[in-house]
């Protein structure tokens, strides 16, 4: 059942970031930048645990869960380290998976030899 409900709900937010690429003339940096906070104030406010407790990584690997991984970093650091958590916390939390998508970036580069679009 835990891959039925990440399946569902991972669709769900994927589905409805197609409306809105679809739907509006916002460009594909905006939305993500759109996903990613409102990942954050959903964790802030307390609703997106609960959605990620049920549905796991459809929940979690998403933009949303990016954005409250990093809510979840500050949060964190800021009562470890007062105000200069702020600025540590959300590095500290993302970390390890921008340092993998980098690392597997760069082997996928060398594998598959990119070429720039003409």
């Amino acid at each position: 059942m835990d891959y039925i409900n990440a399946f569902w709900v991972g669709g769900v937010i994927c589905a409805l970031t197609q409306i809105l690429m679809e739907k509006t003339k916002m460009m594909p940096g905006r939305i993500m930048v759109l996903l990613v906070c409102s990942g954050a104030v959903l964790g802030a406010i307390g609703i997106y645990q609960p959605l990620i407790d049920y549905a796991g990584a459809g929940a979690s690997v998403p933009l949303l869960g990016f954005g409250n991984t990093l809510w979840k970093g500050i949060r964190e650091a800021v009562d470890q380290d007062g105000l200069l958590g702020i600025f540590m916390g959300g590095f500290t939390a993302s970390a390890v998976g921008i340092s993998a998508a980098l690392v597997f970036g760069y082997l996928a580069s060398l594998i598959f030899e990119p070429k720039m679009k003409a």
